[in-house]
């Protein structure tokens, strides 16, 4: 939803609820139209990368609670396929959607191709506690010629366990720009190219700050 409707000051909660009519009524915006903060991160991306998924299958890692699978939805998505470790996590609103194929308790890194059974026009990657690299070589084998990757890349977890500073968090630059390197030359090394590197939003300024990397098989950059 767009945004949440108003009454008295009170937020409505019944689409059939009455009120007098010299009843102050008034729409407030949502800052996050989406089920989780995620979706407002793969928006920009999307939008930065001049990405068009209508009419596209997709292939979420991570998708948790689900912003990442709404914004694809809302983007005209056909499918998308949800992955995630745990259970019971992604939105009841998602997982009553037809278009949401949903995969719990699967481990991304063990991922078959008929486990998931098509290739993708698109893949997205949001995964915490694990490194990127782990994750980018089974997405490859769903990735249809000329397909892309928009991967999340969260430095807290590619540096060392020792370098990561007071609350988590990495300010070092050249820490970050020594991981998005590695990551991209793993990237090169798998077969895709790293195309564009977009800083993502935050929700909280002091939260870590994260990188989207898009990349593109080398078939499309060949052609």
């Amino acid at each position: 939803m767009a945004g949440e409707v108003y009454a008295a000051n009170e937020r409505v909660t019944k689409p059939d609820q009455r009120y007098p009519d010299d009843v102050a009524v008034e729409i407030r915006k949502n800052p996050v139209p989406y089920v989780s903060y995620g979706g407002v991160k793969l928006k920009k991306a999307l939008d930065a990368f001049h990405i068009d998924v209508r009419g596209g299958k997709a292939l979420d890692i991570g998708s948790s609670t689900g912003g990442f699978v709404e914004c694809l939805l809302e983007a005209g998505a056909e499918r998308v396929h949800a992955v995630d470790a745990g259970t019971h996590q992604l939105h009841e609103r998602l997982r009553n959607d037809k278009r949401v194929i949903l995969k719990e308790n699967c481990n991304a890194r063990y991922l078959q191709f008929d486990d998931i059974g098509e290739t993708m026009d698109l893949i997205t990657i949001d995964v915490s506690f694990i490194s990127l690299k782990k994750l980018l070589l089974p997405a490859i084998r769903f990735l249809k010629p000329g397909g892309r990757i928009i991967s999340l890349v969260k430095p807290q977890f590619e540096v060392g366990r020792f370098e990561v500073g007071k609350g988590g968090i990495v300010k070092d630059e050249g820490k970050i720009e020594k991981v998005l390197e590695d990551i991209r030359t793993f990237g090169k090394s798998l077969g895709i190219v790293p195309v564009n590197v977009l800083e993502a939003p935050r929700e909280k300024e002091k939260k870590n700050r994260e990188y989207f990397i898009l990349w593109e098989s080398q078939k499309t950059q060949n052609q």
